[in-house]
């Protein structure tokens, strides 16, 4: 009778409070009208420039793209490789997720530092730095002779480079909150360890699991810089032929059918997605991570925790060390000293001014995704959300999966009419990296928005406050840690967003990605060299933003 008495009160409460509806939709109103304009017009743009014919859409093509044996060989390749490189990502990271969680040992906080690297890193970085570990003149070829770009295990070994993070962040975080006293009372019931775990903690470790497996599909299903690298002219994702039908065939109509079909992989997976993150969060009971870490104890412990920390010196740490290697080969920092002059060919500015167009556009990108996710996330603050907003929150996560080529190349074709000429803008490429950064302003936000107590803000709007009022009093101390790190990630991935910048970067005004691309893809010594430094500069860029969000990370964030 009590519970019935206080669903009806808060049944209630929300029916005489409409003020807390028309907020959220005020809320939503600003992102809504940002990824419609910026996202979802510029896609639908390419995709009608492919499909349609005086007038008359020609849904016809589908199967015809469909029917073409090269397509269907990348729609393979693109499965297969993303169900490959997510299993080679479980099965090497699992490990390092169990040593995060439950071990304590001295510098740890720098090898979490050190393992979440590669994620924030540019994928064009990660393909340049594992080409000077297996390339041509790479560091197996001067060993052994051993060539492995342009192979599917290049490929497969980048992405655990660049995903191992995804899978200890996420699995780790939720494993080191988990009670270790139950799986302990299994083993007192007379249930061996592996069955203990088997039994008890997998099937808590579940819903985390699936959903950093997820990801790291996601990610690697849309792969465009490590493959366009590491993969020539034998292996295309979804990704890359799109680009190349779109920048080098000029084939719009096969474009867009490929665009359409990685749409609706893309998102089915975030539905299923979405599924198991709220599975995750209603099914678990949790204790304070701080209590469940110790030293390790017994000869086996030590070496798991050996064979983890042996794991991220060869997978993670040697292919940057070989990028700096690379980009010191020439005598008295030749290849840097080559940055600050223009050949006249790739630049029509110094390679070096790559450094200050990537800061600005990243700063002015990290400003809009700030503002236009802390909005979504102030909007997807309330958990008794309807199917509209859950609806608006997965809209927030399609740019991760969608083609970014997509969306520079829309870019162009929807924004070069009044009242939206921004082709010859400096705001274009800065709006497309800020579609990149909104999704993990939301991540970042929502949880700590959440947890803030709701009567707090109703007793601040009881008193008189109005919302702007009892954002700033009531959530703004208590996010502005969360909102910092938000900050810091949207600067980490604008700065490193390739796949639209490549179609919107003037070439006067080019951002460190493209830079790199374009050296790489000219041949001689001196431009490999400076891509290599350039690739080198990136990397420390990204590192040093990572350094600065783990010092503001609160002590729970476990994921992303």
């Amino acid at each position: 009778m009590d519970l019935a008495r206080t669903e009806v009160g808060k049944g209630a409460r929300r029916a005489r409070n409409p003020r807390g509806s028309a907020a959220r939709l005020a809320l939503m109103a600003v992102p809504v009208a940002f990824f419609a304009v910026f996202f979802a017009y510029p896609v639908a743009a390419i995709v009608a420039r492919g499909l349609e014919v005086d007038g008359a859409w020609q849904f016809g093509r589908i199967g015809d793209v469909l029917a073409q044996s090269d397509v269907r060989h990348v729609l393979w390749f693109t499965t297969w490789q993303a169900l490959a490189s997510t299993a080679l990502t479980l099965l090497i990271a699992l490990p390092g997720a169990y040593v995060f969680a439950r071990f304590d040992f001295p510098g740890k906080q720098v090898l979490r530092a050190v393992v979440t690297v590669p994620f924030v890193l540019p994928t064009v970085v990660v393909g340049t730095a594992f080409l000077a570990l297996v390339g041509r003149g790479g560091l197996l070829d001067e060993l052994g002779g051993v060539r492995l770009d342009t192979t599917v295990w290049a490929i497969l070994l980048a992405h655990v480079f660049f995903n191992y993070a995804v899978v200890v962040r996420t699995v780790g975080g939720l494993w080191a909150q988990l009670d270790p006293r139950q799986e302990e009372a299994a083993r007192m019931l007379g249930a061996s360890r592996l069955r203990a775990w088997r039994q008890v903690t997998l099937p808590a470790l579940a819903p985390a699991v699936a959903a950093a497996a997820l990801m790291v599909f996601l990610f690697t299903f849309t792969s465009f810089g490590v493959v366009q690298i590491l993969g020539g002219p034998a292996f295309s994702t979804l990704e890359v032929e799109i680009y190349r039908q779109t920048s080098q065939i000029f084939d719009l109509s096969t474009a867009a059918v490929l665009t359409l079909i990685q749409f609706a992989a893309v998102a089915a997976v975030l539905a299923v997605h979405a599924w198991t993150v709220r599975r995750r969060e209603s099914a678990l009971r949790l204790v304070d991570a701080a209590t469940t870490a110790r030293r390790p104890r017994g000869t086996g412990q030590w070496a798991l925790l050996a064979g983890v920390l042996g794991t991220v010196a060869l997978l993670l740490v040697l292919p940057l060390a070989v990028l700096v290697q690379r980009s010191l080969g020439a005598p008295g920092f030749g290849y840097y000293r080559a940055l600050t002059s223009a050949d006249g060919g790739t630049f029509l500015v110094p390679p070096i001014e790559a450094i200050g167009n990537s800061l600005q556009y990243a700063v002015a990108a990290t400003a809009i995704a700030v503002v236009i996710g802390g909005l979504a996330a102030a909007a997807l603050t309330r958990r008794d959300a309807g199917r509209f907003v859950r609806g608006f929150d997965a809209l927030l996560m399609l740019p991760l999966g969608v083609s970014a080529v997509t969306v520079g190349f829309g870019f162009l074709i929807a924004l070069d009419e009044p009242p939206l000429d921004l082709r010859s803008s400096w705001i274009l490429v800065p709006l497309a990296q800020a579609l990149v950064g909104v999704p993990f302003v939301v991540r970042t936000m929502l949880p700590v928005l959440r947890a803030v107590d709701g009567r707090l803000r109703e007793a601040a709007a009881v008193l008189g406050a109005s919302p702007w009022r009892v954002w700033r009093e009531v959530d703004l101390p208590m996010v502005r840690r969360a909102l910092l790190v938000a900050a810091g990630f949207a600067f980490a991935v604008s700065l490193g967003e390739f796949g639209a910048t490549v179609f919107i970067a003037r070439p006067d005004n080019p951002t460190l990605p493209v830079a790199v691309a374009r050296l790489l893809g000219r041949p001689g010594d001196m431009n490999y060299g400076q891509a290599m430094a350039l690739s080198t500069i990136l990397m420390l860029v990204c590192a040093v933003a990572l350094v600065v969000l783990e010092r503001l990370r609160t002590d729970r964030s476990g994921e992303f």
